[in-house]
């Protein structure tokens, strides 16, 4: 199960506990990812994504997964979201 939002890429990364006594431990900054449906306009469903919040935020600004999807390079989108991403390109080809 991977820690990385599957529209903005977003993972894991590394730094330091450091306490009073400046003594430094390795740890880890995890995302904070949630698992949302998210809907579709152009195919009239919904799809099911682990995002982080940042993105969720970007979504809603951009308005909605349709236009977020369509804006987003493929190098940073899951496989699954550059799935979804080829459906809306090809629903609104036909349309």
């Amino acid at each position: 199960m991977s820690r990385r939002c599957e529209l903005t890429g977003k993972g894991p990364m590394t730094g330091n506990n450091v306490s009073h006594a400046n003594n430094k431990t390795k740890r880890r900054f995890l995302p904070n990812l949630t698992e949302t449906a998210l809907m579709s306009e152009t195919l009239g469903r919904t799809f099911r994504l682990k995002v982080s919040s940042a993105a969720l935020r970007t979504v809603d600004h951009r308005g909605g997964l349709d236009t977020f999807l369509l804006k987003a390079k493929d190098a940073e989108l899951s496989a699954n979201a550059l799935k979804i991403k080829k459906e809306i390109v090809k629903a609104q080809a036909a349309a």
